[in-house]
């Protein structure tokens, strides 16, 4: 019953996301997506902190990567938009393998800083313009609006609906990641990894496929992001994004409902509270704190798997 409840549930709220544009104006319409996108962005965080229990404090460096990709890709090169998109994905893939290679042995604070070095290291890299491509501290601007067989989807809510399509997938990629051996691994690496080295599982080879897995679906939202706002700059991929991104899957709780539930905390409650200007942060203080005390494992924790029925039935011999 709970599980059909919860099927019931999820697909009630997708069912609302796809009315949900024509229900407001422009200006809620573009917080609309961004919700979306970091919702994308969050879930790819959660792969690596939810998941692999990795303190991962620089996932706006692959969410900046995939987005950059884009821009570069259509304003220096001519490609459309659709046709970046499995380059947005690959580069920050490949990034997230090399980057994490030689750090997935750290624990704790020593990843944690790590990764907030090599975020650092990206925007700086953004800001000096390499090899005269980034557009420097300004960024790049005039992007090619989304177009798909010959039509171009240059309004709000088109960006809005690939958005959605883009959660679709990713939620697609979670799912089977949850029911996958991977998956399974994954959530023992969390638990034990000395346990879990001791039933055979490569460790290393798991924490990377995280960070690659991870890297890969933020690239791809930041596509989305670039399309959104026909422009990037260095300004939207700094380590305080990755706070964000690192808040939402601590204060959701690790768990796809948790998620969106944290995001609209970290994210939707100060636009809510936008008109009373620096008083949102107050209030989105307040509501962070209070969360984290009243719910300390977040908003929906996360449950993985149930016991088999066979453990739990009566057994009756003969």
């Amino acid at each position: 019953m709970s599980s059909s409840l919860s099927r019931l549930g999820g697909a009630a709220f997708l069912l609302g996301l796809v009315v949900l544009p024509h229900l407001l104006d422009s200006r809620w319409q573009a917080v609309a997506i961004t919700f979306l996108v970091f919702a994308v962005v969050a879930l790819s965080q959660d792969i690596v902190l939810g998941k692999a229990g990795m303190f991962n404090m620089g996932q706006a460096l692959f969410f900046g990567m995939g987005a950059y990709t884009t821009a570069i890709l259509n304003s220096q090169f001519g490609w459309p938009i659709v046709a970046t998109i499995p380059v947005a994905i690959l580069v920050p893939a490949l990034f997230g393998i090399i980057l994490s290679a030689p750090i997935v042995h750290l624990r704790g604070d020593y990843l944690l800083v790590v990764t907030i070095g090599f975020n650092i290291v990206f925007v700086q890299v953004l800001q000096n313009d390499l090899g005269g491509l980034t557009g420097g501290p300004n960024g790049i601007f005039g992007l090619d609006s989304l177009a798909l067989f010959g039509v171009t989807l240059g309004s709000q809510v088109a960006v809005y609906y690939f958005a959605f399509v883009v959660l679709l997938v990713t939620l697609g990629i979670m799912a089977n990641l949850e029911r996958s051996k991977a998956g399974r691994a994954l959530h023992y690496l969390k638990q034990d990894p000395i346990a879990a080295e001791s039933i055979g599982i490569n460790t290393r080879v798991y924490r990377i496929f995280a960070f690659g897995l991870g890297a890969g679906i933020a690239g791809l939202a930041g596509t989305v992001f670039a399309t959104q706002y026909s422009a990037v700059s260095p300004e939207g991929f700094e380590f305080l994004q990755s706070i964000l991104f690192f808040s939402i899957v601590l204060v959701g709780g690790s768990s796809i409902p948790g998620i969106f539930l944290g995001v609209f905390v970290m994210f939707i409650l100060p636009e809510i509270f936008r008109e009373f200007s620096t008083w949102r942060y107050f209030v989105f203080g307040f509501a962070m704190v209070f969360t984290m005390i009243l719910r300390p494992r977040g908003i929906w924790p996360a449950r993985f798997g149930r016991i088999p029925a066979f453990l739990v039935r009566p057994h009756r011999d003969g």
